[in-house]
């Protein structure tokens, strides 16, 4: 959608720039170069790999690149911003990821810095997709559940058949909530993440009735005392817990924040110190532990 119908820049983000539909049509807003060829032409840059870099692509009108023709971006830019307002102009950049200024910036410099803000616009989509941080909390029926239930465990995705039945035994066991408690610190003390409880490894549903809790109401309260008994107060703050659906079973899923400060786990009379390291969960050592909070809190 444009968010205006003389916009220079469309409201179509940043990996539409990369897709073979958008590029192979021949519409209203097409693909063209911000930096025209022509004028980098005339500044020594002639070379095609140079100038047709996805840095220096953005989603054009056609009226808009006829009047831009071969100026320089200093010179054509100015009448079109006189179409929107401030908010329009910074909402924009934003989408199509420029940088501050960037028709004065030398374009080796403008391609290096556009490039830096697409990589963080990809990472940031990528990131509400697999944990859903950033998202209006709300907002959790848009939770795209099956996406990451598809995409399988991850650095900030794990999954655990159950919160404290021990499936080989059909009884309680206390190892079962250790597990979740381990996985859910691994993500406060690393990136952040989702757990989703009642689905197994692979993906495949098992649902939370395996843990015979008579309902959510009482499962829920039921998970947030013992993350508060053994992780503490603070760490449950970072938490948002939703109950879903998945394949025809009910699932309990825990987003993450990344925390401001160091979580602990205790087990018995100890407190154990756990991050993520890629799909699984590592506990440090005391002196491991030490040298990750000063470096990762500043502590």
């Amino acid at each position: 959608m444009l968010l205006d119908a003389r916009a220079l820049f469309s409201k179509i983000k940043v990996a539409d720039l990369l897709d073979p539909s958008i590029q192979a049509s021949r519409a209203a807003v097409e693909r063209h170069h911000l930096f025209p060829k022509s004028y980098l032409s005339r500044q020594g840059i002639a070379a095609t790999r140079e100038t047709n870099q996805i840095a220096n692509y953005a989603l054009v009108e056609w009226g808009d690149n006829t009047e831009i023709s071969d100026q320089a971006p200093a010179d054509y830019l100015p009448v079109m911003k006189i179409r929107f307002s401030q908010a329009e102009l910074e909402e924009m950049y934003r989408w199509h990821a420029l940088p501050p200024n960037w028709e004065h910036l030398d374009y080796r410099e403008f391609l290096e810095k556009r490039r830096e803000l697409m990589a963080q616009m990809i990472a940031e989509g990528y990131k509400t997709l697999v944990t859903g941080e950033g998202r209006d909390v709300a907002a959790t029926e848009e939770f795209e559940l099956s996406a990451i239930i598809v995409n399988g465990e991850s650095e900030t995705v794990e999954f655990k058949s159950t919160l404290r039945t021990n499936l080989h035994t059909g009884s309680k066991d206390p190892r079962m909530e250790l597990a979740v408690l381990k996985t859910l610190a691994g993500f406060l003390n690393t990136n952040g993440g989702t757990l989703i409880v009642g689905v197994s490894d692979d993906g495949s549903p098992v649902g939370i009735q395996a843990d015979e809790f008579d309902n959510e109401d009482k499962m829920n309260p039921h998970f947030v005392n013992i993350v508060k008994s053994r992780m503490g107060i603070p760490a449950m703050t970072a938490l948002h817990v939703h109950f879903d659906d998945h394949a025809d079973s009910r699932v309990m899923v825990v987003k993450c924040r990344k925390s401001p400060t160091p979580v602990f786990v205790k087990d018995g009379n100890t407190e154990r110190f756990y991050l993520r390291t890629g799909p699984s969960t590592t506990e440090l050592s005391p002196s491991q532990t030490q040298d990750y909070i000063k470096q990762r809190f500043h502590v």
